[in-house]
């Protein structure tokens, strides 16, 4: 029979996962409350368990793989169940890094495929409403997509 402590180092060295992920997995796996906090505290203590380096793995990948905004990032880390000042704290600090304007770019330049205008009208809303989602400020969507209208395209008057 494993313990709740060797089943959460069995989980931690597939992935980071967050002290309130690794408590859900646990209980899944029918290990008692007791038990589980003491294993939690022991992982802890031997740092294998750290929301703040599981929070910043989030916002990293969240950044620079899938090219995503604050407040997405935001939410997909506190989705994990980390505390949302440690959350705002990964956040600032990964985005302190990052030129916000070329990752609104790169986001709407590979949405684009490249560095082609916005066809029409219903583009530029189809955009706005994707890179909204992807956690981007409405002000710098509407800046980036202004600046890639096509001669044919009018701006949408309820976006401003």
């Amino acid at each position: 029979m494993s313990t709740p402590y060797i089943d959460g180092l069995k989980m931690l060295g597939r992935r980071e996962l967050s002290e309130v992920q690794i408590r859900q997995r646990l209980a899944r796996k029918g290990h008692a409350e007791d038990d589980i906090d003491d294993a939690v505290r022991r992982l802890k203590e031997e740092r294998a368990l750290d929301d703040r380096r599981v929070a910043e793995a989030i916002a990293r990948t969240e950044v620079v793989i899938k090219r995503r905004g604050r407040s997405r990032v935001l939410r997909q880390i506190e989705q994990a169940g980390i505390p949302a000042a440690t959350a705002r704290d990964a956040v600032t600090e990964v985005f302190g890094e990052v030129d916000d304007d070329a990752l609104l770019q790169a986001a709407l330049g590979r949405r684009l495929r490249g560095e082609r205008q916005i066809a029409d009208r219903r583009e530029f809303e189809r955009l706005f409403r994707y890179l909204t989602v992807q956690g981007f400020e409405s002000a710098r969507i509407l800046k980036a997509l202004n600046a890639r209208r096509g001669p044919a395209t009018s701006a949408p008057d309820d976006l401003d």
